[in-house]
């Protein structure tokens, strides 16, 4: 008799099973982008409705519903108007001198101050911060009579020493730098002081060149403080050879030839530089505000 044996089981292959579906990104994404575009255009419409109401006319900026473009021509003479009404530029560079030199003393001092709160043997170091941290909030509308009084005591009105000298230091500079400045490691200075560098060299040969994206965030956010400024300059300064930008602005508004297509030229004049230092120096900002988030 005879028998067959199986002596081996064929089995057919179980078909994988499919991977799980992930959720679909795409929806989402949309979403996203739709929300970003909407916003995107609400920050940039005023900038742009200034940039096309400085060309338009008094037809087209009193129109209703206001008019989007310019309907009925362009009028690039609303800059040269603006221009003959108010001493551009000298107040552009008187402008551009105040913000050079709050920059400029904002960034010495908070290095300075940021050094030696992160690498001097102080007493009381943390409660020495804590003071300089509390001048953030004064508001300047509280201290502003003595300044005023300071400055023309001193006969500093109508000049750059006037418009600069009480901003010349800043508690938030201070506490940016410093967050910088703990990020680095004690060894740096040990290496350093063991090289026969003193605080001075360390600071300006080793520290500072490594701390330039927050030095550069401070510096723009110091300048853009600066350039927009209007309560003090007004106050300060009474030439209008000597004033401001913004002050210029504000009389273009109160001139006989008052035209909204004027004043909006005037305010695109003021904002033109701003916006580049913005533009070109978003990265920095960006860096610089979180190069003392992680140590």
């Amino acid at each position: 008799m005879t028998s067959t044996l199986d002596t081996s089981t064929s089995t057919e292959p179980q078909e994988a099973s499919p991977p799980p579906k992930r959720p679909r990104r795409s929806r989402r994404n949309l979403g996203s982008y739709l929300i970003l575009g909407v916003l995107f255009v609400i920050v940039l419409f005023p900038v742009y409705y200034g940039l096309v109401g400085s060309l338009m006319g008094e037809r087209d900026t009193n129109s209703f519903p206001p008019a989007l473009w310019p309907v009925h021509g362009l009028h690039p003479e609303n800059y040269g108007d603006a221009l003959d009404i108010i001493p551009l530029g000298n107040q552009y560079l008187t402008s551009v001198l105040q913000t050079l030199g709050i920059m400029v003393g904002q960034l010495v001092t908070s290095v300075l101050a940021a050094y030696a709160f992160v690498f001097l043997p102080l007493r009381w170091r943390g409660f020495w911060f804590a003071v300089f941290l509390s001048t953030m909030m004064i508001p300047f509308e509280s201290i502003i009579i003595p300044n005023y009084l300071l400055i023309s005591t001193w006969g500093l009105k109508d000049t750059i020493a006037g418009l600069t000298l009480p901003f010349l230091a800043t508690g938030f500079g201070t506490f940016l730098l410093r967050q910088s400045f703990l990020s680095f490691p004690t060894e740096l200075r040990d290496a350093a002081r063991v090289d026969g560098a003193g605080h001075f060299r360390f600071l300006f040969s080793i520290l500072v060149p490594l701390s330039r994206p927050s030095l550069a965030a401070l510096g723009i956010w110091s300048a853009l403080s600066a350039w927009n400024m209007y309560f003090w300059p007004l106050l300060a300064t009474e030439d209008p050879k000597h004033q401001t930008i913004q002050i210029g602005i504000s009389q273009l508004q109160s001139s006989d030839g008052d035209s909204p297509g004027m004043v909006l030229a005037g305010v695109m004049l003021a904002l033109f530089p701003t916006l580049l230092l913005v533009i070109f120096g978003q990265r920095f900002i960006v860096r610089g505000l979180t190069a003392g988030a992680v140590k």
